[in-house]
């Protein structure tokens, strides 16, 4: 019998060995995978932090969108490894702040924003912060498809996929969003 096996489990760093393989034969699949999805949510989790951040505005509720959209992506790795796993989360993480939103029933606008780094400046700051503010007045619809389309990088047809919409939808809610957001950012700055 091999060592690795303790009490009918395998020790979480040990990697087994040719002759392991008939005693474990899933155990080598289950490594791989969780070594995968370890290596994708290393890569993808600044950039849902900031998707989550940018669709809700608190910095707290963006974590736990995350910390929810990786356990669920996680669940689902077969599914989502297939495709574009980055396109899967994110939209689980869209999906997930819509649920947030129809349970709290209310949009909860921050005044203190999270610092990028130490010397970022007050310039930096209060810009963000008119930004945030301005993307509080976007509805939720408008806000995801912004958010995602010209600050995330999205192209249309990115967008619609990760959002289930069609392309159609994107471009409109997208242009009066924008025109939304143009009209509050000027507001903004005139007061």
């Amino acid at each position: 019998m091999s060592t690795l096996m303790l009490g009918g489990r395998s020790s979480p760093g040990d990697e087994p060995s040719s002759e392991d393989a008939s005693v474990l034969p899933s155990s080598a699949t289950a490594w791989d995978r969780d070594a995968e999805f370890t290596a994708f949510m290393a890569e993808a989790t600044p950039a849902l932090a900031r998707t989550a951040w940018l669709l809700c505005g608190d910095a707290h509720r963006a974590e736990e969108l995350v910390q929810q959209a990786l356990m669920r992506t996680y669940l689902a790795w077969s599914t989502a490894r297939q495709r574009d796993p980055l396109a899967y989360t994110r939209r689980t993480l869209a999906n997930l702040r819509i649920d947030t939103w129809r349970k709290h029933r209310r949009e909860v606008l921050t005044s203190v924003l999270p610092e990028v780094s130490v010397d970022a400046g007050a310039d930096r700051h209060a810009e963000r912060d008119r930004l945030v503010r301005a993307l509080a007045t976007l509805s939720p619809r408008q806000r995801r498809i912004v958010v995602l389309r010209h600050l995330e990088g999205l192209s249309e047809r990115e967008v619609a996929d990760d959002l289930g919409v069609s392309l159609g939808t994107v471009k409109s809610t997208a242009s009066r969003g924008l025109g939304q957001l143009r009209t509050a950012l000027t507001e903004g700055s005139t007061s």
